[in-house]
């Protein structure tokens, strides 16, 4: 945990921000619900367990079955939890009671679990708004639906717009300490990267190298960010199988992220030559991603959207796929048109922090994007990312990459897309190619950006190469 001073802070912050947006009359509470552990196989072998980010950002206890309550109109703060009984204590020896882990997050007041029951369901009788994020577990679904007396379906519909921009606003904006929990992230990421890029062998399994790799976040972190694709087939965007084994020739994608202690992601992306040494075809594709991704760092400054840094760096794309023969015409209309996402079906990055798409569970899902959700789509960003004022304590991801999807190919070809643009025949040599992403953590500071971390993972061509006494 931080020290409470920063877990009084934010919530502090947070009640001052629901009270700007707040209409005449009572604000409400605000309701936070931790996770509960997930049984994997039967009730007492459970999955590993995760914190919810939201709860870990203002109150920083990392264990299952903790609630909370901030009374809005007077700031007042309750946690809920039980403390551990003879039973709890057998299997897990004696452990620190509730009230001293709500100190430890600068909360006085603590109940049991149950008597949150009794909290929610005053205010509700009061007629006082019970704010809460949405969701993303069933488990806190259903604890939501039963505290609200609605069933489970209601829920999504029932979450506050105001609590929601609240939390993003402030979560989006990293604090110092939150910095130096990224950069720790991003030495432990670095390190998993050079593991698995020296374990790149001829004939070796993809398992492998992915045992190898996620080893090292375990050893000094709590684990992956997100589930590792490391493939030979990058056209895949999210390919997480691990079953081949490494042919001459080929690309070998890695997207693999580390999570650290105190639950901040890293998340980077390299593509190498599994030779050593790329193909002229390989050369020039690649050569396409690394400029582009170098453009995009260069372009992240305060004020900037997200949206003209993608479409900056999708102009210098198919300014590039020109240079190929692969497209043809004017480069404006074709960036309009959304003829990258072709090559590019994806956003250019997202944010990153106590989530490795930060605030994604609480924001994109929840807001109603429908006056941009068609030119978003066209263009290859994301609905809610569009909209994204990039602004100083940023943290985003800078992953362009370029992809021969055969199926998409053929699905655009066959409905006649991009018709004198795109030149399918040039793209049948490519069917076999796979695909390359180049991806790197970046926070915008007053000035400019800089890469988190203290240091960059080899990118350039002539870096991957001079490495081929590795592979």
């Amino acid at each position: 945990m931080f020290d409470k001073s920063v877990y009084v802070r934010r919530r502090k912050t947070l009640v001052a921000k629901m009270a700007e947006s707040a209409a005449e009359g009572k604000r409400g509470i605000a309701l936070f619900v931790g996770n509960a552990e997930a049984p994997a196989q039967y009730k007492d072998n459970c999955y590993k367990f995760r914190q919810d980010s939201t709860w870990l950002y203002f109150f920083g206890i990392d264990e299952p079955l903790f609630a909370a309550v901030i009374d809005l109109d007077n700031g007042d703060e309750e946690i809920f939890a039980d403390d551990v009984e003879i039973g709890d204590i057998i299997w897990m020896g004696p452990q620190p009671s509730v009230a001293s882990k709500a100190a430890l997050a600068g909360v006085e007041k603590s109940s049991p679990y149950g008597a949150l029951d009794n909290v929610v369901s005053k205010a509700l009788a009061a007629g006082r708004p019970v704010h809460f994020v949405t969701p993303s577990r069933y488990y806190n679904t259903m604890k939501i639906a039963s505290l609200l007396k609605c069933n489970d379906a209601e829920v999504a519909g029932k979450f506050s717009l105001a609590l929601t921009k609240a939390i993003i606003s402030m979560r989006l904006v990293k604090e110092d300490c939150e910095i130096e929990q990224l950069d720790d992230a991003s030495a432990l990421g670095h390190e998993m990267h050079t593991v698995a890029r020296n374990n790149i062998v001829l004939g070796r399994v993809e398992q492998e190298i992915v045992g190898r790799m996620e080893a090292v976040t375990l050893a000094k972190g709590w684990g992956v960010s997100f589930p590792t694709i490391l493939t030979q087939h990058g056209e895949t965007l999210h390919n997480h199988l691990h079953d081949k084994v490494i042919e001459s020739g080929r690309l070998m994608v890695i997207d693999a992220g580390a999570e650290n202690n105190m639950h901040y992601a890293s998340d980077f992306t390299r593509t190498y030559p599994v030779n050593g040494k790329f193909t002229t075809k390989q050369r020039d594709i690649y050569q396409i991603v690394c400029d582009c991704n170098e453009l995009a760092f260069k372009l992240t400054r305060p004020g900037i959207t997200y949206r003209e840094v993608h479409l900056k760096t999708m102009h210098l794309m198919l300014e590039e796929l020109r240079a190929l023969d692969i497209v043809r015409g004017n480069l404006n209309n074709m960036v309009e048109a959304g003829v990258a996402g072709l090559f590019m079906p994806h956003g250019l990055g997202h944010g990153m922090g106590l989530d490795v798409h930060d605030c994604e569970a609480i924001g994109e899902r929840s807001f109603d994007f429908s006056e941009i959700a068609e030119q978003a789509a066209k263009s290859g960003t994301c609905i809610q990312r569009s909209t994204w004022r990039i602004e100083p304590g940023t943290v985003m991801t800078d992953e362009p990459g370029i992809y021969f999807i055969p199926a998409l190919i053929d699905k655009c070809r066959a409905e006649g897309k991009y018709k004198g643009i795109v030149d399918y025949e040039a793209l049948d040599a490519y069917r076999d190619f796979g695909g390359i992403r180049i991806e790197d953590d970046i926070l915008v500071t007053e000035s400019g950006s800089r890469i988190i971390g203290d240091r960059k993972i080899p990118v350039t061509v002539e870096e991957l190469e001079g490495l081929k006494s590795l592979f």
